[in-house]
């Protein structure tokens, strides 16, 4: 995407339809109309579903403010995706009209399952009354396209299963079945301004491959800003609120720069190379980066028991491995448990694991104060003292 400039803008928007209906206000002040219009045609884009009419169709956009009325027309044609296009001689299907800030809190505003008295519309805006005939063949096409258009003109909470195979991510339907825990785990961060950082954008060392589970999350997280982070030059992926990054997960400066940059970060997700030194390295310096009340994400545990990535195919021999940092965080949780005389200084993760939550091949952790405080020392420590004094020394 554009540098500075863009991104500026879009967390203006962002920002704005989150608050009260003068926030709006404002910000059609600070900003050309035209510009946060083009904001908005390109997420609408971004977000519709692949379009099935077979028919080639325009879709008029109006979006207007007090001062005036801005048409946007976006093309809609089965194979190929919604984009927005010059007038041309296409036929308009549909005209749909917004008010500007009206589309600015549909698109970025808190989620809403019933989109209805927001928006007005008109069938075969520009054909006259003797056109029945020109009309009729691209009567199914309208529906059709209106209804995509209509589906990227909202912030519905979208189907995960669905997203990963539109966007071509294996995290679920073929090698992996995340997206149901990652469906539960996420839902509670949809409405909210996140930064989300995913290690591993995918496609290997080809050039102009992956990029595919980021635009998931951007679809998903309608309010996010979304960072990818590969070892490969992936900037193909870049586009509005997509921002992707080079660098190595296995260098803890490297991390730390590009947190103290981008984050703090409210999701971290690693799906990068899986190798176990390089998946405790980026938790040990990306943690740290992660806010209060987020989460970091592990993916693809089974390589703790694949040699060829540093794993052992030992259970019991798993300490430098994924599975052997995900076991250390159990006792990261309980560490105030641990007897005083063992001398031990709280670690970082000590300190800020709140949190486990373990699948096959996937691990959520969560972030926090852990400071509930252990079982007091008048507590005794041995259970039949436990049951005496809970007796009140009675025999």
């Amino acid at each position: 995407m554009a540098e500075n400039t863009d991104l500026s803008l879009v967390q203006d928007i962002i920002r704005a339809a989150g608050g009260h209906a003068s926030s709006l206000h404002e910000l059609t002040e600070r900003h050309q109309a035209a510009d946060v219009a083009r904001v908005l045609v390109d997420e609408i884009c971004s977000r519709c579903p692949p379009p099935v009419n077979e028919e080639p169709v325009l879709i008029e956009v109006v979006l207007r403010t007090a001062d005036e009325r801005r048409s946007h027309w976006l093309s809609a044609v089965k194979d190929a995706p919604v984009r927005d296009v010059p007038r041309g001689e296409g036929f308009v299907a549909m005209r749909i009209e917004y008010e500007l800030a009206d589309l600015v809190r549909e698109l970025f505003g808190p989620s809403r399952e019933h989109h209805t008295g927001v928006r007005e519309t008109g069938l075969f805006p520009y054909a006259g009354s003797d056109a029945a005939d020109q009309i009729a063949p691209y009567f199914l096409a309208a529906q059709q396209a209106t209804a995509t258009v209509l589906a990227g003109c909202t912030s519905a909470k979208p189907d995960l299963n669905e997203l990963t195979s539109r966007y071509l991510t294996p995290k679920w339907g073929s090698l992996h079945w995340f997206t149901p825990h990652y469906d539960r785990h996420f839902r509670p961060y949809r409405d909210e301004e996140v930064r989300v950082l995913e290690i591993g954008i995918g496609g290997y060392k080809h050039p102009e491959w992956g990029g595919g589970s980021l635009r998931m999350w951007k679809h998903f997280f309608h309010r996010g800003l979304i960072h990818g982070l590969d070892i490969v030059d992936k900037s193909h992926a870049d586009e509005q609120r997509i921002t992707t990054l080079i660098g190595d997960q296995n260098d803890p400066d490297c991390l730390a720069e590009i947190a103290e940059k981008y984050g703090p970060f409210d999701i971290v997700i690693d799906d990068g190379s899986h190798i176990n030194e390089h998946v405790r390295t980026s938790f040990q310096a990306l943690f740290p980066h992660v806010r209060n009340g987020g989460l970091y994400v592990i993916e693809d545990l089974w390589t703790a028991y694949w040699p060829g990535f540093g794993g052992s195919e030992d259970p019991e021999r798993s300490g430098a491995t994924s599975i052997g940092l995900v076991k250390s965080l159990i006792d990261s949780l309980q560490h105030e448990e641990l007897p005083p005389e063992q001398g031990r200084t709280p670690s970082y993760a000590d300190r800020h694991v709140t949190g486990l939550h373990v699948y096959h091949n996937l691990a959520f952790i969560e972030k926090g104060a852990n400071a509930e405080g252990g079982i007091p020392p008048w507590i005794p420590r041995d259970f039949d003292s436990l049951v005496a004094a809970s007796s009140g020394g009675a025999a």
